[in-house]
């Protein structure tokens, strides 16, 4: 799906502002003619408020209907506005349609310093524009179909305008609770047409690190995984004494014995002289809580973990409270990644941290980002493949990279098979991200104990001694990670078709060729054989972040993807830059290139 992006200037890495103001799009006719971006401009002495910068974007959007796909049935909501150094504007929105919801008809407008329409980039290319919107099925039916093909309980079911996949059809949302199809008990989005009940899609709510196929095939081989664990020394005693004078609660220092990196700080809540509990309220109150091994569906209903002496865990499966060091460490860790490197402000840019629960469910052998819960969520293993919770520190910061993208571009999958795996190219993207941030974690915190590498679930104690890496994704046979883009990219489970965008990144940091990195040895290929001299890690992080907050949107594909960077490097570097050219190398190296881009739907 081909999608138009905007011409844009030179810009600086952006601080972001979250509002949630809705308006609606007007009675006039959307304008017909073509926009070209204006000259930089001086930003203006005084910036506007976020609710005027809002409003200038939507009128902007019906201004320009011809470009943006807006017309006057159309009502938009702003979830995000960005405001660039210079003063430059982003505002990104979902939208209505005959005050039905669209599925896939988010967009995001871009408007110089002054407010002035720049370009957009848009989900779904055509304008939105369904006649009828009277349903054949009724609710009920679509909500007793959805319950059959989930096997869950289904809530109410609401109209919507599907407008993914280039489809523009009337149809029932349904959301399925306790779904017997998800491996952790939660909730599904079944997507009915209205008029014939057929099923358009069926996602889960949490997505999960490890597929149902890699599971099914690590089972069928009876690996067992032995994730290797340090042992804990004792630290330095844990502190609180701002407490006493500062009183209750207040912040204090302990230390955690961890599962996979020894002796950890940690930063508490003392709530008594003798009383702490596990809750970081220098990062917005971010807290680990005890599952009690059930499957909760809200992180309220956890267990607080409390301690008398401020200090956590013993290393071992034993303690209860060491699965949550690691996991708290990994969130923490992840939190500073994205602020010092970003500064986004938590994972929804609010200023608010993060959350998890720890013992999730029964013989749960997965680790999960629940946009339903808006928290981590960690099972202990099945007890046969499974040994151990995966609270390793790459795998939190790529599942709390996937709530990053929950809360920007919102990547969707393309279709979910009856088994849970994913497929398409916009869910590939959304892993690749995941992984490209999640390494990028560990290389911010540079524990010695977890030394930084663009490997994946290296401490996961696969036999082939990672789950995914980024520089040649090939080698990771367990998922069939591919190296390039093919039309086969189309329709790839997301993990293996993640290989694509995670090895753009790669050649972008690193380069091609044999290279030695905290005694990792890469050695990364091209499909056509050129050289490309990599940019650095820093840059590269800029540029796909940047991409990622400003010019991506839920059905963004590899070749959009592209554009996306470009544009971004573009912002940051300028058009001649070695920068933006090497974005550009890049990604021929994995064959996606202007030239083989789809013109049509695929």
């Amino acid at each position: 799906m081909r999608r138009p992006h905007i011409r844009s200037h030179r810009l600086a890495i952006a601080v972001a502002v979250t509002t949630a103001a809705t308006l609606t799009a007007g009675v006039a006719g959307a304008a017909t003619a073509h926009h070209s971006a204006a000259p930089a401009a001086a930003a203006p002495s005084a910036a506007p408020s976020s609710s005027k910068i809002v409003e200038a974007a939507r009128a902007a959007a019906v201004a320009h209907g011809s470009a943006t796909g807006v017309g006057k049935k159309d009502t938009l909501k702003a979830v995000d506005t960005m405001v660039d150094p210079d003063g430059r504007q982003h505002v990104r929105f979902v939208r209505t349609h005959r005050g039905l919801p669209v599925l896939g008809g988010d967009l995001v407008v871009h408007l110089s310093a002054h407010s002035a329409y720049e370009g957009v980039t848009r989900a779904y290319r055509h304008q939105v524009d369904l006649s009828d919107t009277d349903p054949k099925l009724s609710a009920g039916q679509a909500e007793a179909k959805a319950a059959k093909v989930a096997e869950g309980e289904a809530g109410t079911a609401e109209l919507v305008v599907d407008a993914r996949d280039d489809r523009l059809t009337l149809a029932y949302q349904v959301e399925v609770a306790d779904s017997r199809t998800d491996e952790a008990g939660g909730a599904r989005t079944v997507v009915l047409d209205a008029a014939t009940g057929a099923v358009l899609s069926n996602t889960p709510a949490n997505d999960s690190f490890l597929s149902p196929a890699v599971q099914e095939k690590l089972r069928k081989r009876g690996e067992r995984l032995n994730p290797a664990t340090r042992e804990f020394s004792p630290a330095a005693p844990a502190t609180g004494q701002a407490a006493a004078t500062a009183g209750y609660p207040a912040a204090a220092k302990g230390t955690g014995a961890s599962f996979f990196v020894g002796s950890v700080p940690l930063s508490t809540t003392r709530t008594a002289k003798k009383s702490f509990v596990l809750k970081d309220s220098t990062r917005g109150n971010t807290e680990t809580r005890d599952a009690g091994d059930k499957e909760l569906e809200k992180f309220s209903g956890g267990k607080a973990f409390t301690s008398a002496t401020n200090r956590w865990g013993n290393g071992t499966t034993s303690d209860r409270t060491t699965a949550a060091v690691d996991a708290q460490y990994g969130i923490t860790s992840t939190l500073d990644f994205y602020k010092k490197t970003f500064g986004r402000k938590g994972i929804k840019n609010d200023g608010r941290g993060a959350h998890a629960l720890v013992h999730f469910g029964k013989n749960v052998g997965n680790a999960f980002w629940s946009s339903d819960c808006g928290c981590m969520l960690y099972g202990d293993g099945d007890g046969k493949t499974f040994a151990k919770p995966l609270v390793v520190l790459d795998v939190t910061g790529h599942e709390l990279t996937h709530g990053v993208v929950d809360a920007t571009a919102n990547l969707q999958p393309t279709r979910v098979d009856e088994e849970g795996n994913q497929f398409g190219e916009p869910g590939s993207l959304n892993e690749s991200l995941a992984d490209i941030f999640g390494s990028a974690v560990e290389f911010a915190t540079n524990n010695p104990k977890n030394p930084p590498n663009y490997l994946m679930g290296e401490k996961l104690g696969l036999e082939q001694k990672f789950l995914r890496r980024l520089d040649k994704p090939s080698l990771d046979k367990l998922e069939g990670t591919v190296d390039y883009w093919s039309k086969a990219s189309y329709d790839t489970e997301v993990h293996a078709g993640s290989g694509v965008s995670s090895h753009a990144f790669y050649l972008l940091a690193e380069g091609s060729g044999k290279k030695t990195i905290g005694g990792v040895a890469y050695d990364s290929p091209t499909r056509d054989g050129s050289r490309v001299t990599g940019i650095g890690r820093t840059k590269a992080l800029a540029i796909f972040y940047r991409a990622l907050t400003r010019y991506m949107v839920s059905t963004t594909d590899f070749h959009d993807a592209r554009t996306a960077t470009l544009h971004a490097a573009k912002d940051l570097y300028g058009a001649t830059s070695t920068e933006y050219k090497t974005v550009n190398k890049a990604w021929s190296a994995v064959n996606v290139t202007a030239a083989n881009a789809p013109s049509a739907k695929h």
